[in-house]
């Protein structure tokens, strides 16, 4: 290993956390709201909307079914539009937030679902309204949970972003491409996948951390 490649090893090391943690980012900003949104639409939720549910249920369902490496290449006009370029690590954000944000959404809809509806039920009694519902009842109540689905959806978001470097994508994956793939570079390859398990296991690490900090049922 040279010292040209260790440089590009770090380089890629940021890169990849750069994609990774900005589309993570953005994608929860959008998830969030569509899976409440669903949440909530659905049967047995607070603002039940049979058509509002349908529209934006199957929405997400139809750009989940769609493989990362499809929906990469079919939006990359849209890529384009926004980031003016369709290569590279900040060009790679819009394909992983299109791809994530759905992905979330379910998440934040399944986490949701893992409330007691007691508790919803309680503060109806006391007149909350669905807002306030929404944002002292049934988030805080699903923290801990959320909190896992993040951790889920990050390592997740690695592995796209991983996919992203055999068309053109930064970080670690272009690497892995570029050196591992094309140039037959067995060393590089191994090198570049312990990196990307080790970055998963700090995920998990610092989620399970403060999971366990925050989860009431946890002494």
């Amino acid at each position: 290993m040279t010292q040209e490649l260790w440089e590009l090893l770090g380089k890629g090391i940021l890169e990849t956390l750069y994609m990774v943690l900005v589309s993570s980012a953005v994608a929860y900003v959008i998830g969030i709201p569509l899976g409440v949104l669903v949440f909530v639409t659905d049967t047995g939720g607070i603002c039940r909307n049979r058509a509002v549910n349908f529209i934006f249920g199957g929405i997400i369902n139809l750009v989940r079914s769609v493989p990362f490496l499809i929906l990469l290449v079919a939006i990359l006009p849209f890529t384009r539009l926004v980031v003016g370029t369709t290569i590279g690590s900040t060009a790679t954000i819009v394909p992983l937030v299109a791809a994530a944000a759905p992905y979330v959404a379910r998440m934040v809809e399944s986490s949701l679902k893992e409330v007691d509806h007691g508790v919803v039920e309680a503060a109806q009694a006391m007149g909350s309204s669905n807002f306030q519902i929404i944002y002292k009842v049934l988030l805080p109540e699903a923290k801990p949970s959320l909190v896992v689905g993040a951790t889920i959806s990050l390592a997740t978001i690695l592995g796209y972003s991983a996919m992203a470097g055999f068309v053109g994508g930064g970080g670690l994956g272009a690497i892995a491409t570029n050196y591992g793939y094309y140039r037959y570079d067995s060393e590089t390859m191994l090198i570049t996948v312990l990196l990307l398990v080790l970055i998963v296991q700090l995920f998990q690490e610092v989620g399970l951390r403060l999971v366990n900090h925050i989860d009431k049922r946890i002494k």
